[in-house]
């Protein structure tokens, strides 16, 4: 039996977000994967860019064998066995190691919102001076019309657990700011989704 598992959504989303990786991120580095999940995004990421070396996270260690068997099914070398990480602990498992970015992706809105503090927070310890924080998901912008199916997608994620739902954007970068994080990047991408990128804001 294989232990891969297989998000859909994962498979249509991960190019556009290496895409975007591309034009962020210099040619090698260090990552750190919030919510690593199935593991198709960082065996994707770390097939693509060489330089970098990968280390995948999540809260629930059931998806680590998944993680696992992607990055050796693709024969990986820079992606590091899967850590479990609660973003929402003072101490996360990296120790004191820093990172050159930090990558989330469709975390915020199935989660409570102690998670987005805890991102964060998290994220202020552990980028090195010039890292990057980077999200993506779907957000509410206050100025920009919501798309009709996160509309429906928030209402969605509310009945099955009223501590979920679409992450309004600048309640996102108010926490990001009482960090010291600037948003410095706001990247469209499909499925009315949007990849963000926060930076130190010294060094915005």
């Amino acid at each position: 039996m294989t232990a891969l598992s297989h998000s859909p959504a994962a498979d249509r989303n991960k190019q556009p977000i290496l895409d975007v990786l591309r034009q962020v991120l210099p040619a090698s580095g260090a990552a750190l994967e919030i919510a690593s999940g199935t593991g198709q995004h960082v065996a994707w990421f770390a097939a693509a860019l060489p330089g970098w070396t990968w280390q995948p996270t999540d809260f629930d260690n059931s998806s680590f064998a998944s993680i696992e068997a992607y990055a050796a099914q693709a024969g990986l070398a820079n992606v590091r066995p899967p850590l479990q990480l609660d973003v929402t602990a003072s101490r996360w498992p990296a120790g004191e190691q820093l990172f050159d970015a930090i990558y989330c992706a469709n975390m915020l809105h199935i989660s409570p919102w102690a998670t987005c503090a805890g991102l964060m927070a998290g994220a202020a310890r552990h980028l090195a001076p010039s890292g990057l924080l980077i999200t993506y998901g779907p957000y509410l912008e206050d100025d920009v019309p919501t798309a009709p199916g996160n509309l429906q997608f928030d209402i969605s994620l509310h009945a099955r657990n009223p501590a979920w739902g679409i992450r309004r954007l600048e309640d996102v970068k108010g926490e990001a700011e009482s960090v010291g994080l600037a948003l410095r990047e706001r990247h469209e991408m499909p499925a009315n989704n949007l990849l963000l990128v926060f930076r130190r804001a010294a060094a915005a």
